[in-house]
């Protein structure tokens, strides 16, 4: 199994750029790999990837995910067979630092690809890249999803906490 690892700081808030990273269907906006996502439940995605003529289709299962935190993902198919991460974390006043890791197995004539050196961190890097000039392009995120996924269980998202009781008086 190839695995590979890139960070890049993106200059907005963790919170934004979690809530971008979590609407998988805006990937295809910025990505040059990435030509459709579908969310089939709220823990399983459908995606489809490629370059040219080569293109692989691929369900994914969220195994974990805590808002502004990370996300962990695992495929469910035969083949290919990958896994991955994504961390988040602040990185100075109103940036974040975006950390993804990959394990890929290689299968495929796509598979060779994967196994030339460097290249999977290239076209990471690239859609990393790719995901820091839309992200703060925008400044905000188009939406977000801040429930919790443990064990591919969906948690619900916290509840806000009560406002005071305390009726508010007139001033003046």
């Amino acid at each position: 199994m190839t695995s590979v690892e890139e960070t890049v700081e993106v200059a907005v808030p963790v919170r934004v750029a979690y809530d971008q990273w979590t609407q998988f269907k805006s990937f295809p906006r910025f990505s040059a790999t990435v030509r459709r996502v579908e969310q089939v439940r709220p823990a399983v995605t459908h995606w489809v990837i490629g370059r040219g003529p080569v293109r692989r289709e691929f369900v994914t299962e969220i195994v974990e995910q805590v808002p502004d935190s990370h996300l962990v993902w695992r495929s469910l198919g035969r083949r290919p067979r990958h896994r991955g991460e994504v961390r988040f974390r602040q990185a100075g006043e109103g940036r974040t630092a975006v950390t993804v890791r990959l394990w890929v197995e290689p299968y495929g004539p796509a598979g060779l690809f994967s196994a030339v050196p460097g290249a999977a961190g290239r076209v990471l890097r690239r859609e990393l890249a790719n995901f820091k000039t839309y992200i703060e392009g925008f400044g905000e995120a188009c939406g977000g999803w801040r429930g919790t996924i443990r064990g591919g269980q969906v948690r619900p998202a916290e509840a806000e906490p009560p406002r005071s009781r305390v009726p508010v008086w007139p001033v003046g």
